[in-house]
């Protein structure tokens, strides 16, 4: 017998579920006798191939090794398309870098961002990264986390090459996704042909080929060592940032039994340094320095296409000694490995540190300039025991102002706050100043009670560094924000502030311990606000909760003339047109102001969920013709109607049926980015009808009165009225222990003018509508009104389901818009007091809601102005019913023809094809 040689070609490791149990598989061996083995020769490793090599159930292996080049070709190669479902198990974002073109010969790079995208066809996994022209998928939220894909090609692509970076594999299947088509859930049964689905554990899964990463994952096309986050450049993302301090080998000294003493002091360094001592000017500085961190920043990511830098971060930290104060930077891989680790009040020992002229501060000002190489700096978390008493830096100082002393503080000032959460808005975007409008920052807005005036404390809070602190804002959390600045505006007085971010923004909430760890807690305002807590009932605060929804603050103004004037230096009024492509070019939950000249051609009242049943006022001289149309695919609706329609009285029409959108998109490099095929709706047949005639249909059955929606009860209380509100104080507490109504929208529905069709125009989002508070599903809630989870909040109970429609129709080109009117949203506590009006449509418009200081008019009084009479006086204060209003707003629709307004909308777009429009404000232009 001749001799028999044996090839092992990979070896993977394999760790089971049972703990300390490993084993390892030979995954494939060769038998080799006069014959010359390839080492080229594709193979597939995963799960599903390690039984039979020669009809693997690997849909990789299937595709991608018919587009892998043979021994002694080229390595360029027809692109492979995979037919059947993959699933989008990774999404990660990272800046490219002047190497990154190669990488994309014929594609156009736009933007700063790349995206690499982990795949899985439920038997391995394989990292890919996205051709920039598909960027758009992600960008608006239509590829994400949990997507199925169909029809995908992949094109080989050059291995990523990183020799900066010691983690990443220069040998690897390296390849591109340039088309894919996008479904937003899982394949019927019967359509996966083989498919096992998305509900795999995933990240037990083994690589692809030879793609396995050795270490941590890393981007393919960029030298960069960590991703970024999807939607903002300020949090932290990944594995790599370290929760704990490294550990360090701490030097003799240190171990001394009297205690740790520094060798250098804050005072010395910056006499030596202003001296010009040569030790400290030119070189590093190895003398030990003991200082308190004060404060905080967020981190600062400054990577750039031009620049290859690998960890482009840094940090500063406002730190203090006995004898002054300094600010510590942190530098690059340096805020890997503390940033997480650090928070103020934190003793620290530095060495192997540069100080340097603070940078854009006073010429005698130092910096404390800490990296991780030339010289690697050492860094490490001191005890406050360990320390000498002599030598121990001073606490934090907080400036705790309660809402009532807000009032009277200037513009700008620097405040610290504490309050009860009783509104926690969704995550939007808007486009930085700083940046030339590229970067996108997140915010959400925070209503906070602390029971000291009626007047909540508005917080606009961005990203702070802290994204597992973000995703715990739920309402009832006693939450703590610091260095945050004043803004106040100009034509306000005392009743409208708002608190936002600084540099050092720091943001603490109950249930993460936060508050036990902070020396805040002894303080005076804070005992105070806590007695205070302790006085509250479970349901009275839980009766006013929301999360999520529309918000604005602060509100726009009343008058066009205030209005234009703060405007000053924007954008002015857009054409119909002009209008869409703006709306195309929004990412996802990005928020912006646009203002367009239009009339009212159309209202409808609606209730979410019973959008089939609606009153519509229609001015038939404005309708649109079947010819004309041509909607957009986007939520808001613009279509192009005839410059000059002939006049006709308005009437009362039945809306058409919707066509339902496809579920499927298919989308390449040179492919639209909504994804979404045109649709053209059903012509609108018009019905004969007077004005008296729709008045006799709406006045018998008008709505009973009820409660505006921020004042109705949950529906579920707590039977212990005060546990939640207790937990929440007790976290306070030194180390571990010692330091509307169902019945009411049941009324309302037999009010409805039942239209026999649907209206043509989507139902209002779900996301724009607020939840009521539900304590216990509140991680659910958090979800839904976060960035990119792909919850729905439709789930929920919604604080308010009345709303308007009003079809614009463009004066500058007809061009048809739908915008969503919310005027009982206005009536929220977090909202300034309103100024009474008239409640004509005119007066609404203008000041976005209903007035509660005036009765509603009567419908017969649809063609001209309330008059305040002798009742009115009796009526003043009373609260309105949202409900009662709409009869009678829809019957004195008729005050909108031919009525020349500058309308004001709020876009913000929520992923995928769905953009929601608000009208916030509509001025009346004078002829």
């Amino acid at each position: 017998m001749g001799n028999v040689r044996l090839w092992c070609v990979q070896v993977l490791r394999y760790t089971p579920d049972t703990p300390h149990e490993e084993m390892f598989i030979l995954l494939s061996l060769k038998k080799k006798k006069q014959t010359s083995f390839s080492h080229n020769a594709p193979h597939c490793y995963c799960s599903g191939c390690l039984s039979n090599m020669a009809a693997p159930g690997c849909v990789f292996h299937r595709t991608l090794t018919r587009s892998r080049p043979g021994p002694n070709k080229a390595s360029s190669s027809s692109p492979a398309v995979c037919r059947e479902f993959l699933y989008v198990v990774e999404l990660r974002r990272y800046t490219r870098d002047q190497g990154s073109s190669v990488y994309f010969p014929q594609a156009v790079l736009n933007g700063d961002d790349l995206y690499d995208v982990t795949l899985t066809d439920g038997d391995c996994r394989l990292q890919v990264t996205l051709d920039p022209g598909l960027n758009r998928l992600v960008e608006r939220n239509v590829l994400q986390v949990g997507s199925t894909l169909r029809n995908a090609t992949f094109t080989p692509g050059m291995a990523a090459q990183l020799p900066a970076c010691t983690k990443a594999s220069g040998e690897m299947d390296s390849y591109r996704l340039v088309r894919v088509e996008v479904r937003g859930g899982a394949p019927a049964d019967g359509e996966a042909d083989g498919a096992r689905g998305f509900d795999v554990r995933w990240n037990s899964l083994p690589w692809f080929g030879s793609s396995e990463p050795a270490g941590s994952v890393v981007p393919l096309r960029a030298n960069r060592s960590v991703f970024l986050p999807l939607w903002n450049n300020v949090d932290y993302s990944g594995e790599g940032w370290r929760e704990t301090p490294p550990t360090e080998e701490e030097d003799e000294e240190d171990e001394e039994e009297e205690g740790r003493r520094p060798s250098v002091t804050v005072s010395e360094l910056r006499d030596s340094f202003l001296s010009r001592h040569p030790g400290i000017v030119r070189g590093a500085v190895h003398h030990q320095l003991i200082v308190r961190i004060i404060n905080k920043s967020h981190l600062m990511y400054y990577g750039k296409t031009e620049r290859n830098c690998e960890c482009p971060y840094k940090a500063v930290l406002e730190v203090c000694d006995p004898t002054g104060s300094v600010c510590v930077v942190l530098w690059n891989s340096v805020c890997v490995s503390w940033y997480h680790c650090l928070k103020p009040g934190d003793i620290i020992s530095l060495r192997r540190y540069r100080v340097k002229q603070h940078y854009q501060a006073e010429p005698e000002d130092i910096e404390i300039s800490v990296n991780s190489r030339n010289p690697a700096a050492q860094i490490s978390v001191l005890p406050e025991s360990s320390v000498l008493p002599e030598y121990l830096p001073p606490a934090p100082a907080y400036s705790f102002y309660s809402s009532k002393e807000l009032l009277t503080r200037r513009h700008g000032a620097v405040c610290d706050v504490i309050g009860l959460l009783t509104f926690s808005g969704r995550s939007e975007r808007i486009r930085s100043k700083d940046c030339r409008g590229a970067e996108l920052l997140e915010y959400r807005w925070l209503r906070l009670e602390d029971g000291t005036s009626n007047q909540p404390i508005m917080v606009k809070l961005f990203s702070t560094s802290q994204p597992e602190t973000h995703h715990r804002l739920h309402p009832l959390s006693v939450v703590v924000c610091s260095r945050l600045k004043l803004i106040r505006a100009a034509d306000r007085r005392h009743s409208c502030c708002y608190l936002t971010n600084t540099t050092y923004t720091q943001v603490y909430c109950t249930g993460l311990g936060h508050h036990s760890e902070m020396s805040y807690r002894k303080l005076q305002p804070v005992r105070q606000f806590l007695q205070w807590l302790r006085s509250q009932d479970d349901g009275q605060v839980l009766s006013r909760a929301l999360i999520g929804g529309f918000f604005m603050y602060p509100p726009p103004p009343v008058s066009l003339e205030t209005f234009m004037k703060n405007r000053r230096g924007k954008p002015g009024f857009l054409r119909g047109a002009e209008l869409e492509r703006e709306l195309e070019r929004l990412c996802y939950r990005e928020r912006r102001i646009f203002c367009i000249q239009a009339t009212i051609t159309m209202v409808t009242y609606s209730r979410c969920g019973e959008e089939d049943r609606c009153l519509v006022w229609t001015d038939r001289a404005a309708s649109v013709s079947p010819s004309s149309s041509s909607p957009s695919s986007s939520s808001p609706r613009l279509s192009k109607s005839s410059p000059h329609p002939s006049p006709s009285p308005s009437s009362l029409l039945p809306l058409p049926s919707p066509p339902r959108l496809s579920s499927v998109s298919s989308f390449s490099p040179t492919s639209p980015s909504s994804g979404v095929s045109q649709l053209t709706p059903p012509p609108v047949t018009h019905r004969a009808g007077s004005l008296c005639k729709r008045k006799q249909q709406l006045q018998p059955d008008t709505p009973k009165k009820r409660r505006p929606w921020v004042t109705s009860e949950p529906e579920q209380h707590n039977n212990n009225n005060t546990v939640i509100l207790f937990e929440a104080s007790m976290e306070f507490l030194e180390n571990k222990n010692a330091d509307e109504d169902d019945n009411d929208d049941d009324d309302d529905t037999s009010s409805f003018v039942t239209a026999p069709l649907s209206p043509a125009f989507p139902p209002i989002a779900v996301e724009t509508l607020p939840m009521r508070y539900d304590h216990a599903r509140r991680e659910e809630q958090a979800a839904a009104v976060a960035m990119g989870t792909g919850t729905t909040p439709g789930r929920f109970d919604s604080a308010l389901r009345d709303y308007y429609t009003l079809r614009l129709r463009a004066l500058s080109d007809a061009v048809m818009i739908d915008a969503v009117f919310l005027p009982h949203s206005s009536s929220s506590s977090s909202s300034p007091p309103l100024l009474p009006h008239n409640n004509t449509w005119t007066s609404i418009l203008s000041h976005g809601a209903f007035s509660v200081h005036r009765p509603p008019p009567s419908p017969g009084e649809c063609t001209h102005t309330h008059t305040h009479t002798k009742n009115d006086d009796e009526d003043e204060g009373r609260s309105l019913s949202p409900s009662f209003l709409s009869a009678d707003l829809i019957s004195m629709a008729a005050q909108l023809t031919n009525q020349r307004l500058v309308c004001v909308l709020e876009a913000c777009h929520l992923g995928g094809p769905t953009t929601e429009l608000i009208l916030s404000r509509a001025f009346h232009l004078s002829n």
